[in-house]
């Protein structure tokens, strides 16, 4: 019977019965098509177990699992007189077995995974895959080969390709951490073998880093530590040459670096290596009480080189400069994002004014979190102490020239500070601002306590009056698992929102996550939209290296 229609008659309100013989744990799926009636399941014995259709329900479908191995009653009793007369149908699909009871498996997109698998199916192993894998190295790339004209870009190459996370060996599982989909995805094994994968169709000119998570340890704990647990096992990929950020031949460490996914297309990045003959900048770190704050803040004073520029000449001291840089997040834009020796090549190439820079630094993990989350009192102590501080240093420029910067929470503090103190900062530069954030409940955490609707400060900027300010945001494509809405949806809401409001407003998305490994490239970027020269304007505008560089509307 089952996978075949069969036609019950029903007479005098005088219930039909099938028999249907099955194994204990079957699924079983069906129908009841007819008149109003309903199907009861009955042991053998008739004894009722279950009603798997109601006469006055709307569904007419339905599913049970057999409990044990035995033959079964299915009785279909008619709702009254009149609907006896006409037969009722069932149909039931064959019953899949618990044996067969499995989740689909992860689709095999990659070709080269494909051949694997049909020789692991002929008996053969791994181990040449591997050695290919390690001279390749990974993640492994592939062209798409499901279109007959896959689309290209301008330049003629392909616009996507597919990239396959692996992993070699795992006791109980993998999760990748930087991927694509933003989140700690999980790796697939495939068959019994050791391989562990995970495929992507990605643009092709994506940059990003991540690290790879065999067997993370599960906790009985709150959520968030779960997620955390992460951290215990994540480290580079073995097979992958490319790590970030680099450290010492001798002191290698696997769990301190990333690996890194540089695909051909993915934008230039020339300002990040120190250059001979380019003359450097001198950093000095200085530490100021802050009576708004209640403590004391480290701040590096970067200064360019004198006559750093072709033709330039030195300014005296304490006069203004030609435009002035505050930064957040000393710890990486001093390291991991090199930002003096950005400035250095920026202003040799021409393409910035002479620059100095104040880059701060968090006394802890959660000073970060409450200051740059938008704080009056972090915003005020930024206008009202740190620039006459470095003003009586000779570190000063109009607020037309200034800028101020950051990433993630730094890049919505930029966009808070300018909004609270326009007369201060006139230039915004934001690289994935988290302008998904509201202010939660506790007082002193942010302005408004309650006001938690998301994307507090694109309302307030909304609602403000037109300031004397401009702007530079850029987001990844990967972003938006990150966040209650989203940085890359976040960030085109903000950019939306400023050019209603007639705000000049630079706009950049790169394929690329949450990553520092962007920020280094585009902080130039940034630089060079607000307060770049006219040769830096004009080659924005061109289409040689620069304008590669440095995609923007």
């Amino acid at each position: 019977m089952p996978g075949q229609p069969l036609r019950l008659a029903t007479a005098q309100q005088a219930p039909a019965t099938a028999t249907l013989a099955l194994q204990a744990g079957d699924f079983v799926e069906g129908t009841l098509d007819g008149p109003a009636a309903t199907l009861d399941l009955l042991d053998a014995q008739g004894r009722h177990l279950r009603r798997l259709v109601a006469a006055d329900g709307l569904s007419r479908g339905f599913l049970f699992v057999a409990p044990n191995d035995a033959d079964y009653l299915l009785r279909v009793q008619p709702a009254d007189r009149s609907a006896a007369a006409a037969p009722h149908v069932l149909t039931i699909a064959p019953p899949v077995p618990r044996a067969r009871q499995r989740a689909p498996g992860t689709p095999l997109e990659s070709p080269r995974l494909r051949r694997l698998a049909r020789d692991l199916a002929e008996g053969g192993g791994s181990e040449a895959f591997w050695h290919e894998m390690a001279a390749r190295g990974t993640p492994l790339v592939e062209a798409l080969a499901d279109t007959a004209s896959p689309a290209q870009t301008s330049t003629g190459g392909p616009a996507e390709v597919l990239v396959t996370f692996l992993w070699r060996g795992a006791a109980h599982g993998v999760r990748l951490l930087g991927s694509p989909a933003g989140d700690h995805d999980p790796l697939a094994r495939l068959g019994d073998s050791d391989v562990w994968y995970r495929s992507y169709r990605v643009p092709a000119g994506t940059r990003l880093s991540y690290q790879l998570a065999p067997d993370v340890p599960e906790l009985d704990a709150p959520a968030a530590q779960r997620r955390r647990a992460i951290l215990a096992t994540a480290r580079r990929d073995p097979l992958n040459p490319q790590a970030f950020p680099a450290l010492p031949p001798d002191a290698p460490d696997a769990y301190a670096q990333k690996s890194v996914l540089e695909l051909p297309g993915a934008p230039p990045q020339p300002w990040l290596a120190r250059r001979p003959g380019v003359p450097a900048g001198t950093v000095q770190r200085h530490r100021l009480a802050s009576r708004l704050l209640g403590d004391t803040r480290e701040v590096y004073v970067y200064r360019p080189a004198p006559g750093a520029a072709a033709g330039q000449r030195q300014a005296p001291r304490g006069a203004r400069a030609a435009a002035l840089l505050v930064l957040f997040d000393a710890h990486a834009y001093l390291s991991t994002v090199p930002t003096p020796v950005i400035l250095d090549n920026l202003v040799h190439d021409g393409l910035l004014p002479p620059m100095p820079a104040l880059i701060l630094a968090n006394p802890s993990a959660q000073a970060r979190a409450t200051d740059l989350p938008p704080r009056p009192a972090f915003a005020d102590f930024l206008a009202e102490e740190l620039l006459p501080w470095a003003a009586a240093q000779g570190v000063a420029a109009p607020a037309a020239r200034t800028i101020v910067a950051g990433s993630s929470y730094g890049g919505l503090a930029a966009a808070y500070a300018a909004l609270r103190h326009p007369q201060r900062f006139g230039l915004v530069l934001s690289q994935s601002g988290s302008f998904w954030w509201a202010p939660g409940a506790a007082p002193g955490t942010g302005p408004a306590a309650g006001d938690a609707a998301p994307e507090w400060l694109t309302r307030r900027y909304a609602a403000s009056p037109r300031l004397p300010l401009r702007f530079y945001l850029e987001a990844g494509r990967f972003e938006d698992g990150r966040g209650p809405t989203g940085i890359l949806t976040t960030t085109r809401h903000l950019r939306d929102v400023l050019r209603a409001r007639g705000y000049p407003v630079r706009h950049a998305e790169f394929a690329s996550g949450h990553d520092y490994l962007q920020w280094r490239g585009t902080l130039a970027c940034g630089l060079m939209a607000l307060a770049g020269t006219a040769k830096a304007q004009r080659e924005l505008a061109g289409d040689g290296e620069v304008a590669r560089a440095c995609p923007m509307s």
